[in-house]
């Protein structure tokens, strides 16, 4: 085979990988759809997974484990109803250590202690017994919640003995440390690529774009604005998605549009203390680094949607937000600079709220890879499920969203700190009920086998692994194994309705601390004091410029927190088709042109000196938390979920939650408070598929101003 032939070659396998690509995409379709139907047949009263498993081409094992409620009564000893419980009494295994060697579905376990619930007057009415039995019955994975399909994966757990204790340490010589640098700011200018608005400080340009290249707004900026911009924010336009229809996924558009030739400039490969280097691939909000061909001069291409929605504000206001972020951070911290991202924002913010004396004057020491590699694969972030018929009528009488107004900021006042500790079940079972209590409280991440009580008539309330994501088991009688965080312990087991279940098979537990505590203090103060100038300020532009402002505010604090997980790196790289052999064994070819091949790797975990993921876990196990249950002080009452009727909760997107009526729930502007954001109050079709769900959001928030605006 000579080279021309090889070449085509390589292009004809592409296009197969596209292909495959495609039909997975339509597979993972029909099986949801498939799943869906059997999920209706089920609740016929005659249904039989004997007549059902070969309608679906599936095996009957196949079909019990989506439809516990259809397993023949042969096979009803292996149902999770008939299975011999195991508790703090079970028999020893046979092998010698503590039982953390076994599988975690077999391994001994110690019994959590029920907890004191709220007031029972906050708890929704149950279901007649008649309801119990049909939604028993009719209770399977929807169309919304895929994770449910297929085999569950199986989530790591800590190894016995010596190997699992020697996870219970800090990595060698890397803590967060207060910077002794002031950091430096970047000349900005923001663009709009529709209209070809340019704004730099007090300036306003119109540029020409041609076909929106990056090379060609390089070529257009810097012929306008004299050298040292280091910042483009693309305030509209999306310029990278410009070619999507020529490419599968807008993913693939975005890597060609980075990777295009730039004449007079190449991928940036950072410099001083920036080592954020090479493109950021990203469907949405993509970041292009370039450096000029034999000089030191930087640039970034950046999306302003990393840090709010501009929705058609044009650049002038867009670069009054971000000054008026700046002024406003500037109030509490006074070196403060805003950097290219929230995220990056964030953590410099934070790493200047670290004590100077104390006990943590030296620094937070970061946990040992192995501990952050367990938190990164059992430690979710938001819960994200849409609940469809025949778990909810077909037709809803009304759909209500509401949204957690600024809510991680509400989960921020405790975190782990200090060197972990291992409780095995049999160290948990060992201790004193109110020894058991104050661990659960503490800041802890549990694995935990968990058992839905056999008259639940609600929304499932722990997360369960999934084939691809995380689900909610909610059916009567299940059993579970998985991880989660103290706060969702504590709401299973006190809960308004009654308590699940919950044995402690293994468990990770800090000292409670408040490292982030000052940090989110400082932001709060500063969305608050932006969201009052937004809704005061006179001037419409001012007034806009303010909201604006208070959303970067939520981003900082938000992505900041999700930063602290440092999830494992994924690199991104270009070689010059000529030296294809060069590529790295263990890359993934994302896409290729006549010049260069652009591929991408896992590298695993940096070392990073401010990675904490079990802070993010211990932020998002609360706010899952609260989206269930959530008590108001002041009001003496709760909200969330739990204490709506049974079967009205439609879906759960992060902070928010869509209901079939509206629930009277205080709301104070306050970090956490439910803010009702959208109502339809007509009858609508029950959605099926999460853009269904978008769509009718958008009516509801539409619906709702246009009320607030009559009103």
């Amino acid at each position: 085979m000579d080279a021309q032939s090889y070449t085509a070659a390589l292009a004809d396998l592409r296009g197969v990988r596209d292909e495959i690509k495609k039909a997975r995409a339509t597979l993972a379709r029909l099986e949801t759809q498939r799943d869906k139907q059997i999920g209706l047949l089920a609740g016929h009263d005659k249904a039989k997974a004997e007549r059902i498993a070969p309608a679906a081409g599936l095996s009957l094992a196949e079909i019990v484990a989506l439809v516990p409620a259809l397993a023949p009564d042969g096979l009803a000893a292996d149902t999770p109803e008939k299975a011999p419980a195991l508790g703090a009494a079970s028999a020893a295994p046979d092998q010698p250590g503590d039982g953390t060697n076994l599988l975690a579905a077999e391994a001994p376990g110690a019994v959590a202690p029920a907890m004191n619930t709220p007031a029972q007057k906050t708890a929704p009415a149950q279901a007649t017994p008649a309801d119990a039995q049909t939604r028993h019955t009719a209770a399977q994975p929807s169309a919304g919640m895929p994770a449910e399909q297929g085999a569950p994966r199986t989530l790591p757990s800590i190894p016995d003995g010596a190997a699992g204790q020697g996870w219970f340490t800090h990595t060698a010589n890397l803590l967060s440390q207060r910077p002794n640098f002031t950091q430096q700011a970047r000349s900005t200018v923001f663009l709009d690529t529709d209209t070809g608005v340019l704004v730099h400080r007090s300036q306003t340009h119109r540029l020409s774009l041609g076909a929106g290249t990056a090379a060609e707004i390089l070529t257009a900026v810097f012929h306008t604005v004299p050298e040292g911009v280091e910042r483009i924010y693309i305030t509209a336009g999306d310029p990278w998605h410009r070619d999507a229809d020529r490419y599968p996924y807008l993913r693939d558009a975005v890597t060609a549009w980075l990777n295009a030739p730039t004449p007079g400039w190449r991928t940036d490969t950072g410099r001083g203390r920036d080592r954020m280097a090479g493109h950021f691939v990203h469907a949405r909000h993509p970041v292009g680094r370039y450096q000029r061909e034999n000089a030191d001069s930087h640039v970034e291409i950046r999306s302003v949607g990393e840090w709010f929605d501009a929705d058609g504000d044009d650049p002038h206001i867009v670069r009054d937000a971000f000054v008026l972020l700046w002024q406003a951070l500037r109030r509490h911290w006074s070196d403060a600079v805003v950097m290219g991202s929230p995220s990056q924002t964030g953590r410099d913010l934070w790493t200047r709220t670290i004590p100077q004396r104390g006990q943590y004057a030296e620094g937070y020491p970061v946990l040992s890879e192995e501990l952050r590699g367990l938190l990164h694969a059992t430690a979710g972030q938001g819960r994200t499920e849409l609940i469809t018929p025949p778990q909810v009528p077909d037709q809803l009488p009304q759909l209500v969203e509401y949204d957690r107004t600024f809510a991680y900021a509400k989960h921020t006042w405790k975190s782990p700190v200090g060197t972990p500790r291992r409780v095995t079940a049999a160290a948990f079972a060992a201790w004193s009920e109110k020894e058991q209590m104050r661990a659960l409280y503490g800041c802890g991440h549990w694995q935990v086998r968990v058992t839905v009580p056999g008259t639940w008539q609600h929304v499932g309330l722990l997360p369960a692994p999934g084939e691809r994501a995380w689900h909610y088991p909610s059916t009567p009688g299940t059993t579970f194994t998985t991880w989660a965080g103290g706060p969702e312990i504590h709401t299973a087991l006190a809960n308004p309705i009654t308590p699940w279940k919950v044995e402690i098979l293994d468990g990770i537990l800090w000292e409670d601390g408040k490292p982030l505590d000052d940090w989110a203090k400082k932001l709060k103060e500063t969305w608050t004091n932006l969201t009052a100038q937004a809704h005061f300020q006179g001037a419409s532009q001012q007034s806009r410029a303010a909201h604006l402002a208070s959303r970067a505010v939520r981003a900082i604090l938000l992505y900041g927190i999700g930063s602290f997980a440092q999830r494992p790196r994924m690199v991104t790289g270009t070689t010059p088709r000529t030296l294809e052999r060069d590529v790295p064994p263990d890359a993934e070819i994302i896409g290729f042109d006549d010049e260069q091949i652009t591929w991408q790797k896992p590298t695993g975990f940096s070392r990073d000196p401010n990675a904490h993921p079990e802070w993010a876990a211990a932020i998002w196990s609360g706010a899952r938390a609260a989206l269930l249950t959530q008590r108001h002080r002041d009001d003496n009452t709760y909200a969330g979920a739990l204490h709506t009727p049974p079967g009205s909760v439609i879906a759960f997107r992060t902070d928010a939650l869509y209901l079939t009526q509206p629930e009277p729930w205080p709301y104070h502007h306050q970090p956490g408070d439910y803010l009702l954001k959208g109502h339809l109050a007509s009858p609508v079709t029950a959605p099926t598929t999460e853009e269904e769900l978008l769509t009718l959001r958008d009516a509801g928030r539409a619906a709702l101003a246009q009320t607030a605006g009559e009103a």
